[in-house]
């Protein structure tokens, strides 16, 4: 498949998990990929060495979307490796669970910063090479939907991404920028094994409630992610798709 042929795209937060995922699932169907990393170099460039074994191509990129500078710095570096930049995948996320009594500060500012402002400016610095055709696709949760108990900053998060996907759809719609918003559900990752989620109760309750019966695999988000990326979706903004097995 080359439905990306051409295209150059970069994925925050890429180095494991559905970003990975999603790096791959981009890469497989054409596009030059910036696979972005905060703190695990290794696990890029091993994303990018899987890439670049199949014939695609690839860079590591370090950055903190967070922060101004350094989120200019990974969409400069995406243009300067590759000549032009087509899609913007803010994958970048972190989650954390607590109940409302337990909830902090530095809790909700780190949840804040990464899920949101990382959206925020990716995507201010993305805009500035995107052209006609230009995809920004950014990762919610369905989590939003579920009212999950202990799970209200990570929520929220989500449900400022939503909001800002809504509004930068019709931001951007006049320049022919198609932005759009992808919710998984469960999803089975190497974060939810660190967390502890994995063969929890938690993880149990989370596939009980999903009609298929399984958690869902980074695979399964990324290709709706590449359908997004492509001009197949050239008449898809503003939309919010949960890929969630029906929950």
């Amino acid at each position: 498949m080359s439905k990306l042929q051409g295209k150059v795209a970069v994925v925050t937060g890429a180095s494991k998990g559905i970003g990975a995922g999603i790096a791959r699932a981009l890469a497989r169907d054409g596009a030059a990929v910036v696979v972005n990393y905060a703190s695990s170099q290794a696990g890029a460039e091993a994303v990018v060495a899987e890439i670049t074994a199949a014939g695609g191509r690839a860079i590591a990129v370090r950055a903190d979307v967070s922060k101004t500078a350094e989120a200019q710095a990974l969409i400069a570096a995406a243009v300067t490796a590759f000549g032009r930049l087509d899609v913007l995948v803010n994958n970048s996320g972190v989650y954390e669970f607590a109940a409302i009594e337990e909830v902090t500060e530095a809790q909700y500012r780190r949840l804040f910063d990464i899920n949101v402002l990382g959206v925020l400016l990716a995507s201010g610095a993305a805009a500035k090479y995107l052209g006609e055709g230009g995809s920004i696709i950014n990762i919610s949760s369905a989590i939003t939907h579920v009212n999950t108990p202990a799970a209200a900053v990570y929520s929220g998060t989500k449900g400022a991404v939503n909001a800002i996907s809504g509004v930068l759809a019709n931001e951007l719609a006049p320049r022919r920028i198609r932005v759009n918003t992808v919710s998984p559900g469960y999803v089975t990752t190497e974060g939810t094994h660190s967390a502890g989620i994995a063969g929890s109760e938690m993880e149990a309750g989370f596939i009980a409630q999903t009609p298929l019966g399984r958690a869902g695999q980074p695979g399964d988000i990324a290709d709706v992610v590449a359908f997004l990326a492509s001009d197949e979706a050239r008449w898809l903004t503003g939309e919010n798709i949960t890929a969630s097995g029906g929950i």
